[in-house]
């Protein structure tokens, strides 16, 4: 992966020029200073690990297994975020790990997590590194290891009976699906950061894919849980359910490595579908879409995947990056997908179709919907380009009951607009529905603006404030993108004082030392919240 932005270095194409005019006159972007520094310029702080510590790592994974070379470290320096990135383009190294250890086995990992409780080293579980929301930049000051999983990379086994599959947690999605599907089977999980997230990762951090409407999120998939602490070993999940007590892999679904490293995931699969396809549909008005998406997830026939993009994102065509500037999309854009049995999927695009023309929609045939599939996975790499161009762009998620969208959705999008036009940088602001349940719907928001004298403090006070819109409107903290450092207070306000403390105790049980990934999703017992 680029160490100073996603992915495929090639794939983050300039942008047109037309575009970037645009980004001028519209926003009023200007080019970049200067180009992200060299790799090899970037300057990491000396390691904080001792002779002897290192030692005794090495002991347990093997001297190959325990890097401190400074292009490795960079590598594994904070996540995928906006400010992130800025920080590393800055050459801004300072969130570098002490060392980057890789085991091997599950007992290597139980032995390193001990290992480093007795010597107050932090542990950083590390997967892909795709966090946005600062769950690889732990708080402290202390030295720290990034724990890679990488290699952890097997299918372990396929049982074709239950429809089961167990994985090790460092398999990158794209190889899991490989491996799977030359079984015939598939997870059916494409989150935006599939091409580079991993296995153990889409569980630590509760992912939903961009067919969870069809597949449901990556912790609906799970039945089963290894999970390494400092304490021992936890084995979760004997059957599909059970009434045996409060579910545990709930505790460890969404943990984000603060409550131990999964070294093992049991997840369902399903067979290839025979059908894949896609199409879209055009709605007056972001309220009219989406209540034609409630009316599809309350009442059927629910598709696999099912999205929303309002006026604005559909204006500017984000909604298909391919189409990035061509302002020439009117009413909302809605993305539907279908799978399964080829008759199947026939009779359900049929009754689909009923229902959003009673809703007012119109179809816009299957064009726009193979459009998106192709090109789902290139936004991160749009915003690489745009950053490239001197613009910011940052997105932020939510999730709400229907009756609370409308509120919560004008509460964000105008609290992003009045924040961040009083700091000078007046932004586009866009969202998109991306998951739907027959209670609620996530909501996605995109920001673009001028990057300004200060980027990362603007956007910090910006996402703030949207934070307390957020849990004022009555939505969750996130949906999907997880809690890290960026969201742990406002998840505090969220779970309430009896739930912070209770999640404190679970963590003072299985990590006395407080090793694990610390200021991560824990809120601190004296906190004082937003």
């Amino acid at each position: 992966m680029l160490w100073s932005g996603w992915g495929d270095p090639g794939r983050a194409a300039p942008l047109p020029e037309p575009v970037v005019r645009l980004l001028h006159d519209l926003l009023g972007v200007r080019p970049a200073e200067a180009p992200p520094p060299a790799l090899a310029d970037v300057a990491v702080p000396a390691s904080r690990l001792s002779p002897d510590d290192l030692a005794a790592l090495a002991r347990i994974v093997g001297d190959r297994h325990v890097a401190t070379g400074a292009e490795t470290r960079v590598r594994h320096t904070r996540g995928k975020s906006t400010p992130d990135l800025l920080r590393i383009r800055a050459g801004d190294a300072s969130a570098a790990p002490d060392a980057v250890v890789l085991p091997a086995a599950h007992d290597e990992f139980l032995d390193v997590l001990r290992a480093c409780a007795g010597r107050g080293i932090a542990v950083v579980p590390f997967g892909g590194g795709t966090s946005v929301v600062g769950g690889l930049a732990p708080e402290g000051g202390g030295a720290f290891v990034a724990l890679d999983l990488r290699r952890m990379d097997a299918l372990v086994s396929l049982d074709e009976v239950s429809r089961t599959a167990v994985l090790q947690p460092g398999l990158r999605a794209p190889e899991a699906e490989a491996l799977l599907g030359a079984r015939g089977y598939t997870l059916g999980h494409f989150p935006q950061s599939y091409e580079w997230a991993s296995i153990g990762g889409f569980a630590a951090a509760r992912s939903s894919g961009q067919a969870s409407a069809g597949y449901g999120r990556f912790d609906d998939l799970v039945v089963a849980l290894t999970v390494a602490t400092p304490e021992g070993t936890l084995d979760l999940g004997r059957a599909p359910k059970s009434a045996a007590g409060p579910d545990l892999r709930q505790l460890v679904l969404g943990s984000e490595g603060a409550l131990g490293v999964i070294t093992s995931v049991t997840v369902r699969v399903r067979p290839v579908p025979e059908a894949r396809e896609y199409e879209g549909w055009r709605f007056a008005s972001f309220d009219a879409g989406a209540a034609a998406l409630r009316g599809l997830a309350q009442d059927g026939p629910m598709p696999t995947v099912l999205r929303l993009s309002d006026e604005t994102e559909t204006m500017v065509g984000l909604a298909d990056p391919s189409e990035i500037g061509s302002g020439s999309a009117a009413g909302c854009l809605a993305v539907l997908g279908f799978e399964g049995a080829a008759e199947r999927v026939a009779e359900e695009r049929a009754r689909a179709a009923g229902a959003l023309r009673a809703a007012g929609g119109e179809p816009l045939g299957p064009g726009p919907g193979e459009k998106w599939e192709h090109g789902r996975f290139d936004a991160p790499y749009l915003r690489d380009s745009l950053l490239d161009a001197g613009a910011f762009v940052e997105t932020l998620e939510t999730a709400a009951f229907w009756s609370d969208v409308p509120a919560l959705y004008e509460a964000v999008r105008t609290t992003l607009i009045g924040t961040l036009s009083d700091l000078g940088t007046s932004p586009l602001v866009m969202c998109h529905i991306s998951h739907v349940y027959a209670a609620g719907a996530s909501l996605y928001f995109t920001v673009v603006s001028a990057q300004g004298a200060d980027p990362v403090a603007h956007w910090a006070r910006a996402k703030r404030a949207a934070c307390d819109a957020i849990i004022d409107a009555g939505g969750t903290i996130s949906h999907h993108h997880g809690v890290g450092t960026d969201h742990r207070d406002w998840y505090a306000r969220e779970i309430g004082p009896l739930g912070a403390a209770v999640l404190r105790a679970v963590k003072q049980r299985v990590d006395p030392s407080g090793i694990l990934n610390p200021g991560v999703l824990v809120p601190p017992a004296d906190q004082s919240l937003p």
